[in-house]
């Protein structure tokens, strides 16, 4: 029964990087940019729900939905400020903007509520439910965790493949100067974009926070590059890649420290990624794009 607990967790932790990743991988899908401050975000919405909920009483439900809120601003206002008038510019410029906003979001952090690390009470369950006759135990936060991912996963592939906006954003993500020229507002979809990647980090930093209960400034840090190798993995600027590079980067992490080393769960991680990536640059759900000359 272990071995099924294990994968249970590594499914679970999976299901909050593929969630993450999305962030990754539509921003870099539409915007063909990647944005490296999208870990931050995620503590971000982490703080806004603990001082909704832990510091003033309200909700979890309505802690949540004001961190998405909160979120939700915050990757329009960066994406206006910072991204917008690079737009044009190189993509080494583009990528050392998203690390010093990276770094101004966690010195802004320190400075606001101190490095000192705050307990996170979850806000989806407590407890675990027994199976197997007691042999095998489910944690709440695990059951809801996946129920979440599967549902955003859903709802992405309808917006993307149905509304409007997603046709939209399929359409600027294969040219946005055709898209444009067909009447489709290009920096709205792009903003809409940030929206909606900082709207889903919000909800993956308060699973991840309500799975693993310790917050502090540089708690988005790791999850967001495990996250972004997730999207590699699976095939960055694929949303199906994003789901099963996470699921895959989840269950080899947890299984990784359950059977090998808890020191080197990270390194074999990131060594399984570089294997794949020699065998399939592309990602395993990743297209490679033919260039015309």
């Amino acid at each position: 029964m272990s071995f099924l607990s294990h994968l249970i967790s590594g499914v679970s932790l999976g299901s909050i990087y593929a969630i993450i990743a999305l962030g990754y991988t539509m921003v870099y899908g539409i915007a063909k940019m990647l944005n490296f401050a999208h870990g931050d975000v995620i503590m971000v919405g982490a703080y806004a729900c603990f001082f909704i909920v832990s510091r003033y009483g309200m909700s979890p439900l309505l802690g949540v939905l004001l961190s998405v809120a909160v979120c939700t601003l915050l990757g329009i206002l960066i994406e206006r400020l910072a991204y917008k008038p690079l737009r044009a510019a190189p993509s080494l410029a583009v990528l050392i903007t998203a690390i010093g906003i990276s770094y101004l979001l966690q010195n802004s952090a320190q400075l606001l509520w101190t490095s000192n690390p705050k307990v996170f009470t979850s806000v989806v369950g407590a407890g675990s439910l027994k199976f197997a006759g007691g042999r095998l135990s489910i944690s709440v936060t695990a059951i809801v965790t996946i129920v979440i991912c599967a549902v955003i996963m859903l709802a992405l592939t309808w917006f993307t493949g149905k509304t409007k906006m997603g046709k939209a954003m399929r359409a600027c993500s294969e040219d946005k100067g055709a898209a444009q020229l067909m009447g489709i507002n290009v920096n709205f979809t792009i903003s809409m974009t940030f929206a909606i990647g900082s709207a889903l980090a919000a909800i993956a930093g308060v699973l991840l926070c309500s799975a693993y209960p310790t917050l502090m400034p540089t708690t988005g840090s790791m999850p967001g590059i495990k996250a972004f190798t997730a999207a590699v993995f699976g095939g960055i600027g694929s949303i199906p890649g994003a789901l099963l590079g996470g699921t895959l980067l989840g269950i080899i992490e947890i299984f990784g420290k359950a059977y090998i080393s808890t020191q080197l769960s990270d390194a074999i991680v990131f060594a399984v990624l570089i294997i794949v990536l020699l065998v399939k640059p592309t990602g395993l759900l990743g297209t490679r794009i033919q260039e015309k000359v």
